[in-house]
């Protein structure tokens, strides 16, 4: 393989101005495509498999006209201390309220909540309920306008008036998650590289990524339905690749220039050694990625091969364009020492006129970390593995759920209509359960129907059951229960299951079977269904990733160890996610004003994206350790190499992909702020802690037996050549290949 990309970068940085011209043909032309799709049609709230859906599928089925109901809010009204919501004084203001919600746009009906007697039992607190002709995502902001103007007009009759539900919520306050990665890693390039060309390049070969994969979703969104969440992955995803496979590449241009290649082949030596290295990588993290499949949740399936899709197209972009752009500006990207031929070492490091070609950014200080983990590797072991197994202890009670409304900040209106119906109907009320009874093969569906409404009227937990509500074939009838406890309560989720528990003797003595579905019991379905993927999915991604990496560095051990670098890390990240998003400590500074449980698809997302980012720096880094074995050092000093080379990249990148993270926690969403703070720390400890304490420290103490594989695997094994030890006898038996440094700038 390294003699084959070794041609693709000589090949591209020769043709650079077909290459360049060719990547953007394919952006103008994707572009294109994309402004001329029509409008995705979203399926993403889809999760087959689990019987709230298949209620839900059910209602649609006997119900046609509910899948055609339009998006609904609520208007909660409580009165001052010591009032009530009926006094007469409060009646002229809530029927000019009423009507002049009712005259608003996209309106169907407003309820009077006096007339409707949607009030509490204490009087202080009523709602009414208003439906919209669009759906949730077609209400437009002139509607919301006039609901608002309404609202804060009838809080002048001394009533406290807010607003929620689907109708209500707009669009978050947009973050600067993408400008703030791009930012700091200009500044990290700029100060990694000391050359602007070198630092802009990795940017601008990411931009073009990002810009290919943004446009590819859009264009392919009217086929297959791409939600927003899955254009925000990728483009999360692609910025953080593509800048750190590039970085990797461009280091290693740099590095051979130093040695006293020509450019051009320089650029074909990087892609040959470091491209083998981003091929392999970038592969980890497609089969993380991809492997969000097995799952069986649509929404997670198109977001992580969107997501594969970006890291595929920057390897190919890092693979041709990077040595093509090389090709442009091949002096520019050395340092300007460099390019001054000042690169020289003081006297007193490493003697009198050191050669130029012993470039200052080597990894001085990379290489006496490695050293320090050499002479001490019981201890860095030790005290690594101790700090990430503590912060992965609170993950042991971590909860999955959905936050909703009750996890929006106080000083949203949706959050304060939330709290007031809790205090004044209870705090299940804003997570009523939805029952639907199939009572077709009854003798008598209604009195079926009301013997089971009777039986989860009697099931402790149970506050209320609303009165059914019949289909036209009055075979199908739909109950609402309201539980004591909230819709993210654990007593809410047992609630569930003893409901569906009763099924059995509910349809023996009646002949009608029941199915519990709503938005509470849909989000506990969900958690339920990603606990029981998780082990499965870890199985398929590891398990591929290992024989993967056992091809890369032909080593049984050193994948081992990868992946159980890897599990530290992430049990961490869990662990931190838990402290700060469900037990509190320090939400506040991240602005986040209520804790609750993590987001149902946050395990299987951290552990995917991670799983495969970090065998991005496992391969960054110990291919450079596996390089110098195959050339002959000792394993010991193997890993000081490895890092005098690769761990100042390793830490650029790392400092790079945790601001990209970082940046999407500036959105106003609870949510988003929860992916980019998950990501970011499990970068930080798997880049910092498990690549560059844990890993040399396991590999000082293993030494040879690091690279041992069994004679018979060795055979049966393809060799891919990562290390590049194919182009070493190249250039050894050819030294013409090093030829004249400006030799392609005169072909030019």
């Amino acid at each position: 393989m390294a003699t084959l990309l070794y041609r693709l970068g000589r090949g591209a940085f020769r043709r650079r101005r077909w290459v360049t011209l060719s990547w953007a043909a394919v952006l103008l032309g994707v572009v294109l495509a994309a402004l001329s799709a029509g409008e995705a049609a979203d399926d993403s709230d889809s999760m087959p498999g689990i019987e709230s859906q298949q209620a839900f599928d059910l209602i649609n089925e006997r119900f046609p006209d509910a899948e055609a109901e339009g998006a609904s809010a609520r208007i909660v009204l409580v009165a001052p201390d010591g009032r009530k919501v009926t006094a007469t004084e409060y009646r002229a203001a809530i029927d000019t309220l009423v009507a002049e919600v009712a005259d608003g746009p996209q309106v169907a009906a407003v309820s009077d909540p006096l007339d409707a007697s949607t009030v509490s039992e204490d009087a202080t607190t009523a709602y009414a309920t208003v439906t919209y002709e669009a759906t949730d995502d077609n209400v437009t902001d002139a509607a919301r306008k006039d609901l608002t103007e309404a609202v804060e007009k009838a809080r002048t009759s001394g009533l406290t008036v807010e607003a929620g539900g689907d109708a209500v919520a707009g669009e978050p306050p947009a973050g600067i998650g993408e400008f703030l990665g791009i930012g700091v890693a200009a500044v990290v390039l700029l100060i990694t590289f000391g050359s602007l060309a070198a630092a802009g390049l990795p940017l601008i070969t990411a931009v073009v990524g990002v810009a290919l994969t943004l446009a590819s979703i859009i264009a392919l969104g009217g086929a297959f339905g791409m939600s927003t969440a899955t254009a925000d992955l990728a483009m999360m995803i692609g910025i953080a690749v593509g800048v750190d496979y590039a970085l990797l590449v461009v280091s290693r241009y740099r590095e051979e220039r130093a040695k006293g290649n020509d450019a051009r082949e320089a650029a074909g030596l990087a892609v040959g050694t470091a491209g083998s290295a981003v091929v392999f990588a970038g592969l980890t993290v497609v089969i993380a990625l991809a492997g969000l499949s097995v799952i069986g949740v649509p929404s997670l399936t198109k977001m992580g091969l969107a997501a594969a899709g970006a890291v595929v197209l920057a390897v190919l972009i890092t693979l041709t364009l990077v040595p093509a752009l090389c090709g442009f500006w091949p002096d520019a990207l050395l340092a300007r020492r460099i390019r001054k031929g000042t690169n020289t070492r003081p006297a007193r490091r490493f003697g009198k006129g050191a050669p130029a070609g012993r470039v200052r950014e080597a990894g001085a200080w990379s290489a006496r970390w490695a050293r320090l983990v050499q002479r001490r590797p019981v201890p860095v072991l030790l005290g690594s593995v101790i700090l990430l197994g503590a912060l992965a202890v609170p993950a042991l009670d971590l909860r999955l759920g959905m936050p909703g409304d009750e996890a929006k900040p106080t000083s949203t209106t949706e959050r304060r209509a939330y709290d007031a119906l809790a205090d004044g109907f209870g705090p299940g009320f804003n997570g009523p359960l939805t029952v639907v009874v199939d009572a077709r093969q009854a003798d008598d569906p209604h009195a079926a129907v009301a013997a089971v409404s009777e039986r989860v009227a009697g099931t402790d937990g149970v506050v209320s059951v609303s009165p059914p509500r019949f289909n036209a074939a009055e075979d199908t009838a739909v109950l609402q229960a309201v539980p004591a406890t909230a819709p993210t309560s654990e007593r809410t989720g047992q609630l569930v299951r003893t409901i569906r528990a009763e099924r059995p003797a509910a349809e023996s003595a009646t002949g009608a079977t029941f199915e519990v579905t709503g938005t509470t019991a849909l989000n506990i379905d969900v958690a339920r269904k990603m606990t029981d993927a998780l082990v499965p999915y870890l199985l398929v991604v590891v398990g591929l990733a290992f024989l993967l990496l056992l091809v890369v560095f032909r080593s049984v051990l050193v994948p081992l160890k990868a992946a159980l670098g890897f599990l530290l890390s992430v049990g961490a990240s869990f662990g931190v996610l838990v402290t700060v998003f469900q037990n509190g400590h320090g939400a506040g500074l991240l602005g986040v004003d209520e804790t609750g449980p993590i987001m149902s698809t946050m395990p299987l997302m951290l552990v995917g994206i991670v799983f495969g980012l970090a065998m991005d720096y496992q391969v960054f880094l110990v291919s450079r350790m596996r390089e110098a074995v195959i050339h002959g050092e000792r394993p010991a000093e193997a890993v000081v190499t490895g890092f005098r080379h690769s761990g100042r990249v390793v830490t650029a990148a790392a400092v790079i992909m945790t601001s990209v993270f970082a940046g999407f926690m500036t959105g106003g969403e609870t949510l988003l702020k929860m992916v980019g703070f998950g990501l970011a720390v499990a970068v930080l400890f798997d880049a910092f802690v498990v690549r560059m304490a844990f890993v040399p420290a396991v590999l000082v103490l293993l030494g040879e037996r690091a690279w041992w594989l069994p004679r018979r695997l060795d055979r049966l094994l393809p060799r891919v050549d990562v290390e590049g030890e194919a182009l070493v006898r190249r250039t050894a038996a050819a030294p013409g290949l090093v030829a004249v440094p400006d030799a392609d700038r005169v072909r030019a």
